[in-house]
């Protein structure tokens, strides 16, 4: 499937062409992140709700020679969502089970510029499931009515059967939205079950997801224009979502929602790992839980699986910090290439001793208990091997 169009602002991130432009823009964010984290508030916002006719945004740019420039200031069009009362995801956690079986890969379209063209083409590609032991393709993972394609974040339940998938619609204004998939015990994906906010939001550019214990939660972060990020708590089965913002950075990734659903974990702008207490009233402080001492970015968390601490990575260093306090403790040291970003993006199993991370084309296992790591092949059946190497989640 070939969707040809003239490249909207939001667009350019799929580009391979601009990849070098972006890591300099995620770099100088670090950088900026640099600033005393402790003065950050995270808070919730509530505000009318926009007309009907509120229009969606439209940039439209060919790309110029620094493609993070737009043409003027852009405001967002929707204001933050407050009608999920209760963000918490209390109920019972889905069970382990056990060292997982499957990953799923997810990556962002395919692009390019034939010849010398400033218009691009873009070739949408599925999810996938794999085999965890072997790398080895299972089956693509179907796609609800309106998404083209996948787009580059997946996020795991504890149970190793329940997936959110990002997914990019292909079209006209291309946006990203959700959807769940459930695998069978071979492995093999059920029909999805796309998720729909009741309050409208304006996705073109997600940083990270995540999905609570028991499935009923997925949380996400975004950038707001003009400055700032926010986290969304988004309720799977009603649509109903809460927003938090914090103006500070205006990128907050590793999301990670802690075991008994009370809380979220994050990484605010690659400087600092903090909390966010869902049971806090409006306008809460966010609480840091640790701020980077050196130069090397973080950027993925994950709960250990009785809530009691933080597995996180300073630059390849993968340690575990104690929430009640105390010295951190190195859990392994993976080598990756030269070529690797600065920064370790990793997803932990449901046991909590399973760590996988992806470089080029290979899926990495890093055991929490000893620190080693095995290495497997990742095989696709659309287009193997072309375009940015997926990410995976398991």
């Amino acid at each position: 499937m070939l969707v040809k169009k003239t490249v909207p602002y939001d667009d350019l991130c799929m580009s391979s062409r601009t990849s070098a432009t972006l890591a300099g823009l995620a770099l100088a964010v670090l950088t900026a992140g640099c600033a005393d984290p402790e003065a950050d508030r995270v808070s919730l916002v509530s505000t009318p709700q926009p007309p009907a006719s509120s229009p969606l945004p439209s940039l439209t740019v060919v790309p110029p020679p620094s493609p993070m420039l737009s043409s003027g200031p852009v405001k967002h069009p929707f204001p933050m969502a407050t009608s999920l009362t209760d963000p918490m995801a209390t109920a019972a956690p889905l069970t382990t089970t056990g060292p997982p079986r499957f990953f799923v890969s997810a990556r962002t379209p395919l692009t390019r510029f034939p010849g010398q063209s400033k218009t691009a083409v873009f070739t949408p590609v599925p999810p996938a499931v794999h085999n965890a032991e072997t790398g080895a393709f299972i089956a693509n993972i179907p796609l609800p009515p309106g998404i083209a394609g996948s787009w580059h974040l997946a996020a795991a339940a504890r149970d190793n059967r329940t997936f959110a998938i990002a997914g990019w619609t292909g079209s006209t204004n291309p946006s990203i939205r959700f959807f769940l998939v459930h695998l069978d015990e071979n492995g093999r994906p059920e029909q999805p079950v796309a998720l729909t906010p009741t309050d409208p939001d304006d996705l073109t550019l997600v940083h990270d997801l995540a999905l609570s214990a028991d499935g009923t939660r997925l949380a996400y972060s975004t950038p707001l224009i003009g400055g700032g990020a926010k986290i969304s708590v988004l309720d799977v089965a009603t649509g109903r979502r809460r927003d938090w913002k914090t103006m500070t950075h205006p990128m907050v990734s590793g999301l990670s929602w802690a075991p008994d659903g009370r809380s979220l974990a994050y990484v605010l702008g690659g400087r600092a790992i903090a909390l966010l207490d869902l049971t806090a009233p409006d306008g809460a402080t966010s609480r840091i839980i640790k701020a980077a001492t050196g130069a090397l970015p973080m950027e993925s968390l994950a709960y250990t699986p009785d809530g009691s601490a933080l597995i996180y990575a300073t630059g390849h260093t993968v340690e575990r910090i104690p929430l009640a306090g105390g010295p951190a403790q190195v859990l392994a040291r993976p080598e990756l290439p030269p070529d690797a970003s600065l920064s370790l993006r990793f997803s932990v199993d449901g046991t909590g001793e399973h760590l996988l991370y992806v470089h080029g084309w290979r899926a990495y296992h890093a055991d929490l208990a000893d620190g080693a790591v095995t290495s497997v092949p990742i095989t696709v059946h659309e287009r193997p091997g072309e375009g940015n190497s997926p990410r995976a989640t398991w």
